[in-house]
């Protein structure tokens, strides 16, 4: 029978099972339904922007939950209003598959009357409508989304989200205008430095003046706004803080700069206004962008787990919000879909993908009676459960909850510079202003010329020069600049650090806490025993071929390595293939004589089953193949050890630096890669969460904490450590909630890091102590009325440089 496509979407059919409608075919109502809903609405060019693409059909729901949309618990929830006061939402949209689906809902929608506003991200599949409520009910937009196939779900848009985003694009705005006009006064800089040194005129210096008087303006108070507002928020909590002196020297160099423009004698410094405001405001900008990817960060994690679930009651299956699931609902997944919420099996029975939770690969068999846990994935077989934990409660959503604090709570490491600069900014003010006083009321002249201004000018030029001089540039950049470079260096390495404060920590460590699968093993079943009770290659074949059928990784692994062993190995056409929950498979093999083999693969437990008695034991996996009740093979599996696992641990305890191991997995096995690796401390059976409070009771003992990890297992305990490292093949949340990632996967460039950064350390502390030596030797000069602006600014310029180029000597082997 041949097949045809639907003309809704596109899937292809056996003809005798369309819906025939004119030279129309259909494979569902649901399908010839939205086709002439479309057509009615003229919206039938949507089948032009789908082109040869192939979309689901539309899914078939129960319209019963419609009315807690209008509901006031549900509006209060997830409903806001706009400043115009109109009433928006954020949606989930369910069954969006590309650019065409995206266009024919915002199109239906915005052809809705009383819908105002209708985006739709493709990305994320998060829809923004905003609508009219006297017009329009929001039950309403989610029936008619429903009407052309796809489903809705409220969107829990936090505040959080919100303020990050409008913060992001507010420095961004700020910096860029900084940016912009920081260049163009550098330029005109270059002419008036020059001009300085070798002869320019009055007219041609005052034209300058006035142009970086009107670029550096919108710099200080726009870009600037920021450094006021901090400085405000400072004094209001009688605190002077960096963004005081920030605010403070540029504003006096801005005051002093503008007496120079309308006539008095001396240099304007609007360039050094601009410099100062710019550099420390990309600093924040950076700050701002990790705040937001902590919120997007949160938001993925979120979006692993699905929106609804099927819930039997009275043998009717109904999709239900998983925030509306109650405790005792009987929940229905079949093979390959995820544990929505935590419950006990009632009927039926499988093999569970638990390393979401352990970071173990084997699967787990579950029974009548046994538990399953949100967020594991179910692989082989329909499974019903009731619910014993409602959705806030259950595992996965726990495990979120914790990570979400501890992105939240995590302390910012103190830098050197922090802790050098904390009383910095009074002292430096503090200082200016008893200069200014000394030189106001007792008018000291200690050799420089001061002819032509009066003892008001004089005091304030002076001071000045303290403030311009002591601005905390080399001091600011003593941390940032050598942690460039050394970045730069590690990312040569394969080493990606998300922020240059982790050098710092990782250089201080003094505790590094591993997990054990996909970190310090490779994360890969392997045969390390085979024995071969009938080496015929007639049935070896029989063996391969049931591999085949099978996905799971023992079976898998041990056909990598018959290929490995054999040549040009044949498929065989097995009848009757069954899969036996977490025992392994059988199937019927009739050859051209048509005589029949039973043949079976898997452990003991399945031989048992099929009464063959055959003692094996091994503290490794196992898997035992027979043909008709004999049994041909017999293999035993691990999992390796990584390259530089051992090189790397040695390093560590040379350096003194306690190295524990944290598994999920039991204790003969963890006991056996410890004695390997030489590891004195390491702790076996441990769950997401009791990783997690270990970290936390390390760092009540004041260790500094390195976590290695991989998979979302240890994202919690990740986020709870000092500096979270994570393997570059790791699962996406691990890597969103680390500091580090190894892009390469391998240990030797861990080794590496640890030593750049040590590396990188020692001159961030050179810088510091050069900044520190700078201020202790030119402020006294500035004091004394040896330094004007000028020579101020160029000897802060002459600082920054020597930290610069002494950070570059990190390049240099």
């Amino acid at each position: 029978m041949s097949k045809i496509k639907c003309n809704h979407c596109h899937l292809e059919f056996e003809e005798n099972i369309m819906i025939k409608e004119n030279d129309l075919n259909f494979c569902c109502k649901g399908c010839q339904g939205v086709y002439h809903l479309l057509k009615n609405d003229g919206l039938d060019s949507f089948y032009e922007k789908l082109g040869n693409k192939t979309i689901a059909p539309p899914i078939e729901l129960n319209n019963d939950d419609i009315s807690k949309f209008d509901s006031l618990n549900f509006l209060d929830n997830y409903v806001s209003t706009t400043k115009e006061g109109f009433s928006q939402i954020d949606l989930i949209i369910e069954g969006i598959h590309c650019a065409a689906c995206v266009w024919l809902n915002e199109k239906i929608l915005h052809d809705t009357k009383g819908i105002v506003e209708a985006n739709i991200n493709f990305t994320t599949n998060k829809a923004r409508i905003v609508w009219n409520e006297e017009k329009l009910k929001l039950s309403e937009i989610i029936l008619k989304i429903r009407s052309i196939g796809y489903n809705a779900y409220a969107y829990d848009s936090s505040v959080a989200d919100a303020q990050a985003s409008k913060a992001k694009r507010d420095y961004f705005i700020r910096m860029m205008v900084a940016v912009v006009c920081s260049m163009n006064i550098m330029m005109l800089s270059v002419a008036k430095y020059t001009g300085f040194f070798t002869g320019i005129s009055k007219e041609v210096k005052d034209m300058i003046h006035i142009g970086e008087f009107l670029l550096s303006t919108p710099v200080l108070f726009y870009s600037g706004w920021i450094f006021f507002k901090g400085a405000y928020y400072g004094l209001k909590n009688r605190m002077i803080n960096m963004d005081f002196l920030v605010a403070t020297g540029a504003t006096s160099t801005y005051i002093y700069s503008l007496f120079i423009l309308f006539g008095a004698k001396g240099e304007s410094y609007f360039d050094s206004v601009s410099m100062i405001i710019t550099f420390v405001l990309v600093g924040k900008y950076l700050e701002v962008i990790g705040k937001k990817s902590a919120i997007d960060t949160l938001d993925k994690i979120k979006s692993t787990l699905p929106l609804e679930a099927i819930v039997i009651k009275d043998n009717q299956r109904k999709v239900v919000a998983l925030n509306s699931l109650n405790i005792g609902d009987i929940i229905e997944i079949k093979a390959g879909e995820k544990v929505p919420v935590d419950g006990k099996i009632v009927f039926g029975s499988g093999s569970f993908d638990e390393s979401t939770l352990t970071g173990e690969s084997i699967p787990v068999y579950k029974k009548v009676n046994d538990s399953v846990y949100s967020g594991t994935i179910n692989i082989d077989s329909l499974i019903q459960f009731e619910v014993t934990k409602s959705f806030k409660n259950s595992t996965f959503s726990s495990i979120v909850a914790l990570l979400e604090d501890s992105l939240n709570s995590k302390p910012a490491i103190q830098t050197k510079a922090a802790e050098i600069s904390k009383g910095f900014s009074v002292t430096i003010l503090s200082l200016a202003f008893a200069t200014f006083l000394v030189w106001y009321f007792f008018g000291l002249d200690l050799g420089f010329d001061y002819e032509g201004t009066d003892t008001f000018e004089r005091s304030f030029i002076v001071a000045v020069s303290v403030v311009v001089i002591a601005c905390p540039c080399a001091l600011a950049l003593a941390t940032p600049m050598a942690s460039l470079i050394g970045i730069s260096e590690l990312a040569k390495k394969g080493l990606l650090f998300k922020e240059a404060k982790f050098i710092e920590t990782l250089a201080s460590a003094n505790c590094v806490v591993f997990d054990k699968t996909g970190t310090l093993t490779k994360g890969e079943l392997n045969v390390v025993k085979a024995r071969f009770l009938d080496d015929n290659i007639y049935k070896i074949q029989l063996l391969y071929s049931l591999l085949n059928a099978s996905k799971h990784p023992v079976s898998i692994s041990i056909k990598k390595y018959l290929e490995s062993k054999y040549e040009n190995l044949e498929i065989k056409n097995l009848q009757n293939v069954k899969n036996i929950e977490a025992k392994g498979m059988s199937a019927i093999y009739k050859n051209i004589e048509d005589k029949e083999f039973e043949i079976i693969g898997g452990n003991v437990e399945l031989l048992r089953e099929f009464e063959i008695n055959y003692k094996f034991d091994s503290s490794k996996t196992v898997y035992l193949f027979a043909i008709n009740k004999k049994v041909i093979a017999t293999f035993e599996l691990e999992d390796d050890i990584k390259d530089g696992a051992k090189d790397l641990i040695d390093y560590l305890q040379n350096k003194n630096i306690d190295v524990i191991m944290l598994t999920g997995d039991n204790e003969q096995v963890a006991s056996k890669i410890a004695k390997e690796l030489n590891i004195k401390k390491y702790f076996a059976k441990q769950t997401p969460i009791s990783k997690a409070n270990f970290i936390k009771e390390l760092k009540k003992e004041n260790k500094i904490v390195v976590m290695v990890g991989d998979g979302v297992n240890d994202s919690v305990a990740l986020s709870n450590s000092d500096v979270a490292v994570a393997m570059g093949s790791s699962a996406d949340i691990s890597l969103a909630v680390s500091d580090i990632v190894l892009l390469n996967s391998t240990l030797k460039s861990l080794k590496e890091a640890f030593e750049i950064s040590n590396k990188t350390y020692k001159y961030i502390k050179q810088n510091l102590s050069l900044s520190i030596i700078y201020n202790i030797v030119t402020i006294p000069l500035a004091m004394a009325g040896y330094v004007i602006p000028l020579i101020a600014a160029l000897s802060m310029s002459l600082s920054s440089l020597m930290v610069v180029l002494n950070s570059l000597r990190i390049k240099m082997k």
